[in-house]
């Protein structure tokens, strides 16, 4: 296939909520096939929320985590597929067997589940397993890959998942609108959201800031850029716990420019057609192969141990 018709989608979801949440997804689901979509990917947690984990003991975290593929919401995410023949990509956290704990996000059409990818970097509860595998599949002959949020920041998961063969990368995230040490950096107030009918301008101004959309374009076109590959990014809007998030879910394509991005100040989603001559026009596919390895091969192998500090968790 030559084309694939992507959407990406933002929606407020309710913490632990599952019902709730999978209701939304199955409404925006319906409106983007009738648009022509083929897959519609969401944020990361979309089925559980997400911020709100960080209050869970060991215990609740298990009670709200799912078996995968035999649980009840990835059951949901098929009928969902089945019912509007498009394939769905969605977040939860999940079990298994062994006791251990994940970030998980799922690519489920109607014949049942195509990936699974569990978060590299996850820090939002202290009981997460971190995922230990890349994650490529095929989607309507397209090959496609995952990675979680913060797995997107470390730039070599991401020049990893293009060398395994993606070509459409799906980037889920809970991101932006809190600290960190970079200037312009922090929480936007919530009594914008409940007070964007009568001012959208101040909500917007914040929104797409430095605490917002300004930085995701320091760096999120470069992933694409640098590596000839479609990025599908999802993020929430609305509240999240007691977060405001911005959405700004798009898609961008291998020259790093954004074909379409959500712009209402509400549960929203849009549309792309992915082409396959940009993957080989892009200057990235000439970067990769014009690489040495053999000058940094073992310089990037180097033994190392893993550091991560997340401020705005340190904040709350």
């Amino acid at each position: 296939m030559d084309k694939l018709r992507i959407a990406t989608a933002q929606f407020e979801n309710r913490s632990g909520d599952k019902k709730y949440n999978l209701d939304i997804i199955d409404q925006l689901a319906g409106k983007a096939a009738a648009e022509g979509a083929q897959a519609i990917a969401f944020h990361e947690c979309s089925i559980t929320g997400y911020t709100f984990a960080r209050h869970l003991d060991r215990s609740q975290l298990t009670d709200l985590a799912e078996y995968i593929p035999d649980g009840p919401s990835i059951r949901r995410l098929q009928e969902i597929a089945g019912k509007h023949d498009i394939a769905v990509l969605a977040g939860l956290f999940e079990k298994d067997e062994q006791g251990g704990l994940y970030k998980a996000y799922v690519c489920v059409d109607k014949t049942g589940l195509l990936a699974k990818f569990r978060k590299l970097h996850p820090f939002i509860n202290p009981h997460l397993t971190p995922g230990s595998a890349y994650c490529v599949f095929d989607l309507y002959g397209w090959k496609c890959g995952i990675l979680i949020c913060y797995d997107n920041n470390v730039i070599e998961n991401v020049r990893a998942t293009r060398l395994l063969g993606a070509e459409v990368l799906f980037m889920p995230h809970v991101t932006m609108c809190t600290p960190s040490t970079r200037p312009g950096a922090g929480f936007v107030d919530p009594a914008l959201w409940h007070n964007r009918e009568n001012d959208p301008t101040s909500l917007r101004l914040e929104f797409d800031g430095l605490k917002g959309r300004a930085w995701l374009m320091k760096w999120l076109p470069a992933r694409a850029y640098d590596n000839a590959m479609y990025c599908v990014f999802s993020n929430p809007i609305g509240m999240d716990d007691d977060q405001l998030k911005n959405g700004c879910s798009m898609i961008i394509d291998p020259f790093g420019d954004v074909l379409s991005e959500c712009r209402n100040l509400g549960n929203d989603f849009v549309t792309a057609t992915l082409t396959r001559e940009k993957l080989t026009q892009a200057g990235g596919h000439r970067y990769i192969r014009a690489r040495r390895p053999a000058l940094y091969g073992e310089i990037l192998a180097q033994p190392h141990t893993p550091e991560q500090k997340v401020v705005w968790l340190e904040n709350k």
